[in-house]
């Protein structure tokens, strides 16, 4: 990927956090891994994952046939509407005393809550290079895989799939999209209810405040260390002036706010709005395909670049059955799993795989896949801004919650 034109302090965010990156690992199964199959192969699996996505759903059930296939394992999918409720329940049972048995087996997890769970030692491993598969992971192209929002994950997470901040725009209403926060604030006080974003209780809303931050933020380079009393307010105060502009231009006056990504999604498709932010660079091109969104939409990034991330999956301390969650986190880096997740027509979710390291027809398996034309080339995309440490999030959503409700 070529790197985004960013200013200097950005560049060096990137390279800093690719040099993070783990040297690669051979592809061969461990010894171990043979005595894993056998324990896993029968268990029933109680994957705790965001249900709030049709698509994501879908590949979960595919991926269930998948394990039942190979291994007679039960995938059940708990869905949450946060993911705090599995880390809830998982902080519950510590101090019950549940120390084995437990009631969640692998959850969907980044950022803040891997944060919390790994500080309390809520999580079993470390796990990650006992996986077959993980020899196949990007780890220096896409540091990301072994970097949660700046927290190095020490083998605890599994990556799955990648994302990265684009904004989907109607091209026939916006041929011309702003390409920068300061921009699309001046956009929107000309056409004025046009744009909007999920609430900031939702991770894709508070998302869209710390793009903004990014691009606002005197130093950001001081985002990539945790917030604190002394530096919150003084970084952060160009954001709540460039927000307190933009919000009466929102739609329905920034009284109001969509509960979701797919919620804001259908806003545009019912053409109340003509711009959006997604954390899925084919979420436009998977959205015509299905008829969510119309065939005018196309996606652009930011020219000072966006946030990417990877979304990880983690096995708690106490779960019941390691055994055969270590196989669907296997199975979810195979190149069969990789490539399904990133067909557009699926869930189009960047692979965190190296594609140099397949076998010619595990690569097929990618280059067959279909580039429709809203989705962006890695090219296009460039290379993604790294995560603010998780602390930035928390804070910002609770300062948000403050200045909304005044």
């Amino acid at each position: 990927m070529s790197l985004v034109r960013a200013p200097l302090s950005r560049r060096g965010l990137l390279a800093g956090t690719a040099a993070a990156g783990l040297a690669p690992l051979a592809r061969a199964a461990a010894p171990a891994w043979a005595g894993i199959e056998r324990a896993g192969r029968g268990q029933t699996v109680f994957w705790n994952a965001w249900g709030g996505d049709d698509r994501t759903n879908a590949f979960i059930a595919w991926t269930s046939e998948r394990m039942k296939m190979r291994h007679d394992l039960q995938l059940r999918h708990v869905r949450l509407r946060d993911t705090s409720e599995a880390v809830a329940r998982v902080v519950a049972e510590k101090v019950a005393g549940r120390n084995e048995g437990g009631s969640v087996d692998l959850i969907w997890i980044n950022g803040p809550n891997f944060l919390a769970m790994k500080q309390q030692g809520l999580l079993h491993g470390p796990v990650l290079d006992l996986l077959p598969n993980a020899a196949l992971i990007d780890r220096i192209g896409k540091p990301t895989t072994m970097v949660d929002f700046t927290v190095p994950t020490d083998g605890y997470e599994v990556p799955w799939r990648m994302a990265q901040v684009v904004f989907v725009h109607d091209s026939v209403r916006v041929p011309d999209p702003p390409r920068s926060m300061a921009a699309l604030r001046d956009w929107a006080a000309a056409h004025p209810g046009r744009v909007t974003h999920p609430t900031v209780r939702n991770f894709l809303g508070a998302t869209f405040l710390k793009q903004a931050l990014y691009e606002l933020a005197p130093d950001p380079a001081l985002l990539q260390q945790a917030a604190t009393g002394a530096t919150f307010g003084p970084v952060t105060a160009p954001l709540w002036d460039w927000y307190a502009a933009l919000r009466p231009s929102l739609w329905r006056g920034g009284r109001n706010f969509p509960d979701s990504g797919p919620a804001q999604r259908a806003l545009m498709n019912d053409g109340e709005i003509d711009i959006m932010i997604s954390f899925n660079p084919s979420e436009a091109s998977t959205a015509i395909a299905n008829g969510t969104l119309p065939g005018t939409v196309r996606t652009y990034v930011l020219d000072g670049g966006t946030i990417g991330n990877c979304s990880f999956n983690a096995i708690p301390f106490n779960a019941a059955h390691k055994e055969g969650a270590l196989l669907v986190a296997d199975f979810l880096l195979s190149p069969e799993a990789q490539a399904h997740g990133m067909d557009p027509r699926i869930l189009g979710s960047p692979t965190v795989l190296a594609l140099g390291r397949l076998s010619a027809a595990e690569r097929k398996l990618f280059d067959d896949l279909p580039r429709p034309v809203a989705t962006l080339s890695d090219a296009e995309l460039g290379r993604p801004l790294p995560e603010p440490h998780p602390s930035w999030m928390t804070a910002i959503a609770a300062e948000w919650e403050k200045r909304v409700t005044l």
